[in-house]
């Protein structure tokens, strides 16, 4: 598995901007480009993907560190981690197949070291200036926020084109 050069771009913004919306329109665009996509999701809740009753849940509550539920069409493996207090972003990337992807999607991760596009709502009336970092490379919003640098791009939030051009841009430029 070649997994060590997978660039990752952050999509941060405050709970309630439509991050999952965004993402769900970008992925389909950029994989029109032909770009392989994955995606990383930081959650604060308690994640199982397995379904109570099942063999694979039973199996893997009798005590299994990792369990893999595998079909013909796709696999998941679960890694218990009771003692991990936070997550590794750069761990977790190297999980991926680099021979099938083309960049990593992160969406959360906010305080990670890693390019980041910010999404901002007016109505939202949160501090845009929190979102931002050294990281930030663009800010995607709804409206035209006076306190965004000179160096970092203004995208409009409302145009999927706009913004997977300027990730396709800014993949190109990572290679």
């Amino acid at each position: 598995m070649n997994n060590h050069h997978i660039p990752l771009l952050g999509i941060v913004a405050y709970s309630g901007t439509g991050k999952t919306t965004l993402l769900k329109q970008l992925i389909p665009y950029l994989r029109q480009r032909g770009i392989r996509t994955g995606l990383i999701k930081h959650t604060h809740h308690e994640v199982d993907v397995d379904t109570p009753g099942k063999d694979s849940f039973e199996l893997r509550k009798a005590g299994a560190d990792q369990t893999m539920i595998a079909s013909h069409r796709r696999w998941a493996l679960m890694t218990e981690t009771p003692q991990q207090e936070t997550l590794d972003l750069r761990y977790l990337a190297t999980r991926f197949d680099g021979n099938k992807l083309d960049m990593i999607l992160v969406e959360g991760f906010k305080h990670e070291r890693i390019d980041k596009i910010v999404l901002y709502r007016e109505e939202n009336s949160r501090s845009l200036e929190q979102l931002i970092d050294s990281q930030v490379i663009a800010v995607a919003s709804n409206c035209l926020p006076a306190s965004v640098p000179d160096s970092i791009t203004l995208l409009d939030l409302n145009k999927i084109d706009e913004i997977g051009e300027f990730i396709a841009a800014w993949l190109e430029k990572q290679s």
